[in-house]
């Protein structure tokens, strides 16, 4: 089960919702299963259907991660017309299997949506996502 606190699920659908038309991305960082850090980044792709996190903020938010002795936890983006499941296009570019994979849909307006995934080797799990508080 992942555990996701309301203050950044909260987060992650303002960030998508500032962001749409485009999809949002950003990563989830904290120490043993605990989230104590959503970074927003930049989507490098600009795309309503694509996201990649901006190269150089990406190696800031690892240098930041790994000076606060803080773990890698997620990896989140938002889906702005579809339902939170990874696309063929998310499934194909999942390269950290050991990753949570964290949808915000924006397809309901009014009420967003979010999952969380694994994927390994193509292969596409939900997990259990528990938002607390």
């Amino acid at each position: 089960m992942f555990r996701l606190e309301k203050r950044y699920a909260n987060e992650m659908i303002a960030h998508a919702r500032v962001e749409a038309p485009n999809e949002c991305c950003g990563l989830l960082a904290g120490k043993d299963g605990k989230i104590t850090k959503l970074f927003r980044a930049t989507n490098a792709e600009r795309s309503p259907t694509r996201y990649n996190i901006d190269s150089r903020e990406l190696i800031k938010i690892y240098q930041e991660i790994e000076g606060k002795g803080w773990e890698f936890l997620g990896i989140y983006h938002s889906h702005v017309q579809s339902q939170a499941y990874p696309s063929p296009t998310d499934v194909r570019l999942a390269l950290w299997p050991d990753s949570i994979y964290l949808i915000v849909s924006l397809m309901d307006e009014r009420a967003p949506q979010i999952k969380a995934f694994r994927i390994v080797d193509g292969v596409v799990g939900e997990e259990e996502l528990e938002v607390e508080g």
